[in-house]
């Protein structure tokens, strides 16, 4: 019998492990990381102020915000996403961070897309600044998500602890939730 030494779901966790590695691996302290994120979170900014004007006033009544300039994800069956951002606290920011996310089902693809949690309580921000990893979860209120058509956008009038708001996708991968997304402080 031939059998071939790496099979796809090696080679897929094979991927997503070296992803992991290769990301973790630029976590440097004194790396000017921090520098080109936050230029990144500026460009995402004024993406975002541009394409929906009205997040300017969330933005404007929200106690922090913390912008993903940019979550990159694959899958095959079992899927990952990677992306670094920086969380903003009166237009300064406060701390570095990183999103990882993990995912198995029906998928196969990649995608990559932007997004900003608006934190709308003192309570929610100091939740999430206080925790270990904060997890994403039922208590995110989407005002905008970017479909993927570069048109379409749904919102809501609900006001919830944490809002978010996901856009500029580019790739072909289905779905953009952030359900399943974990957040941990990094060193930039």
């Amino acid at each position: 019998m031939n059998r071939s030494g790496l099979s796809r779901r090696g080679f897929t966790l094979g991927a997503l492990a070296g992803t992991a590695v290769t990301a973790a691996c630029s976590n440097g302290v004194g790396s000017g990381g921090g520098s080109v994120i936050d230029a990144r979170v500026d460009t995402t900014l004024g993406s975002l102020y541009r394409t929906y004007p009205s997040t300017r006033n969330l933005a404007d009544k929200a106690n922090g915000m913390l912008v993903m300039p940019a979550v990159t994800e694959a899958g095959l069956g079992i899927g990952g996403g990677y992306g670094q951002g920086a969380l903003r606290i009166n237009d300064t920011t406060v701390d570095y961070y990183s999103v990882t996310q993990i995912s198995w089902g029906l998928q196969a693809g990649a995608q990559q897309y932007s997004h900003v949690l608006f934190f709308m309580t003192e309570q929610a921000l100091a939740n999430f600044r206080s925790a270990s990893g904060w997890e994403a979860s039922g208590q995110i209120e989407y005002v905008f998500a970017d479909r993927g058509d570069g048109a379409a956008a749904d919102t809501t009038t609900a006001l919830a602890p944490v809002q978010a708001v996901v856009f500029g996708r580019a790739g072909l991968l289905l779905g953009a939730t952030l359900n399943g997304a974990k957040y941990n402080r990094i060193i930039a």
